[in-house]
């Protein structure tokens, strides 16, 4: 015997659908140009429907736009974060999620751009308050993971964690722009082992005072 599903469960599921094909649209769009300049008429017809049923899932442009940075902002605590789970060993945990970073980013080379042009607007919008939000536990996360690597002495006591956040973070955003500027947003993913070495390396040493 079969059942028909409910009209407002299928409609539901429907809206849900359309609102993650529209979702990849625009990540999908802002590899191709930049994001202050892509308008709801150029989704929607990425998306293949009318501007107005595209407003039927999202009341405005602000709403999709928060709606992106909540999907990134899900990506990056899911499948990056859950990556590095998977050591115990924290040297092992942050290049594993560096990697898994990098390899996100290849795929989806609009996120770049769209992150930093949501942070570089004006106000507070939703959007930018996620993206914010975003880096911080990142970057926290990436802190988290240094401290039990000095617990376990796979990385030096001496190491100004805070300050190794920062360059861990740089080297990414780095990666990024290089391959950006070169056209090649693929290379990253060959050059982000041999740069995550040099990283790994530099948690390993041992700072000396000069006045000992």
């Amino acid at each position: 015997m079969t059942t028909t599903p409910e009209p407002g469960k299928r409609a539901y599921q429907s809206t849900e659908q359309r609102q993650s094909e529209t979702i990849e649209a625009v990540v999908h769009l802002c590899a191709e140009q930049d994001p202050s300049s892509l308008t709801t008429a150029r989704i929607a017809q990425k998306v293949g429907v009318s501007q107005g049923a595209l407003f039927k899932h999202f009341p405005n442009k602000s709403s999709l736009w928060e709606s992106v940075a909540g999907w990134v902002a899900g990506q990056l605590t899911t499948r990056v974060f859950s990556v590095a789970e998977q050591y115990e060993q924290a040297d092992k945990a942050l290049e594993a999620m560096f990697l898994a970073h990098i390899g996100f980013i290849a795929r989806h080379p609009g996120i770049p751009r769209l992150m930093l042009g949501e942070l570089q607007k004006p106000g507070n919008q939703p959007a930018k308050r996620i993206i914010r939000q975003t880096l911080a536990f990142y970057r926290q996360k990436v802190i988290s993971l240094m401290q039990r690597g000095i617990e376990q002495q796979s990385i030096s006591p001496s190491i100004d964690i805070e300050a190794a956040a920062v360059l861990y973070i740089g080297a990414i955003q780095g990666l990024v722009v290089q391959a950006m500027v070169g056209g090649d947003i693929a290379s990253i993913e060959q050059s982000a082992p041999r740069i995550f070495k040099l990283f790994r390396a530099s948690l390993r040493e041992t700072s000396h005072d000069p006045k000992e």
